[in-house]
């Protein structure tokens, strides 16, 4: 095992933020390198990953990509055979199944709603809160029956949504009102060694 993880990121970034709540929930050692606009446009960054995106981990002699991806890694690596990603096929299908939905509907609802309000970026603001308004209504209805996302216990799928779902109202979002939701949320923050993402100034309502 090697005796530190270097994680580039930025606090703010939701991508970031899921790998961090692993490493910290799995107690591993690691030292968080900011990686802003400036630092990911620099040839050093670049190396690490050219595609200029974070987070970035490095372990030992191994430099990966992708918060995904990374989830699997840390969980595979440093947690085998643990809930956090089950091995029997069926729970490892449903887990996957919510790294995609946070790839797919996450990102490109509530976590691109917050980019574009809160930094402009580039993006249809009302496209992205009708993507996550109806990701909303989905969670909510499939909370009802369950208290994570793919099992009755957290796993590296709770993680990977729980950051910009949290962060929707940045985006301009309501969130108040899917309560299964809500309640969702507040056990993922009850989990041991949460940290939360710093809050940003709140869009202005319209």
């Amino acid at each position: 095992m090697s005796t530190e993880i270097i994680l580039h990121g930025t606090e703010l970034s939701g991508h970031t933020h899921r790998v961090e709540l692993l490493l910290r929930m799995l107690g591993l050692r690691y030292r968080f390198t900011p990686s802003p606009a400036t630092v990911r446009g620099t040839p050093e960054f670049h190396k690490l990953n050219p595609l200029r995106q974070i987070p970035v981990v490095q372990d030992g002699d191994l430099t990966l990509t992708d918060s995904n991806a990374i989830l699997v890694y840390l969980a595979k690596r440093y947690a085998p055979g643990s809930a956090w990603l089950p091995e029997e096929p069926v729970a490892a299908a449903r887990v996957q199944r919510w790294l995609s939905i946070a790839a797919g509907e996450v990102m490109y609802g509530p976590a691109l709603a917050r980019m574009v309000t809160l930094w402009n970026f580039p993006g249809e603001l009302a496209r992205a809160k009708q993507i996550a308004g109806v990701l909303l209504h989905f969670m909510n209805e499939h909370l009802k029956t369950r208290s994570f996302l793919a099992a009755e216990h957290a796993s590296i799928a709770d993680l990977a949504c729980y950051s910009y779902v949290a962060h929707a109202p940045e985006g301009g979002i309501v969130i108040d009102e899917h309560v299964s939701v809500i309640a969702w949320l507040r056990r993922v923050e009850g989990l041991p060694h949460f940290k939360p993402i710093p809050a940003s100034p709140l869009p202005a309502q319209t």
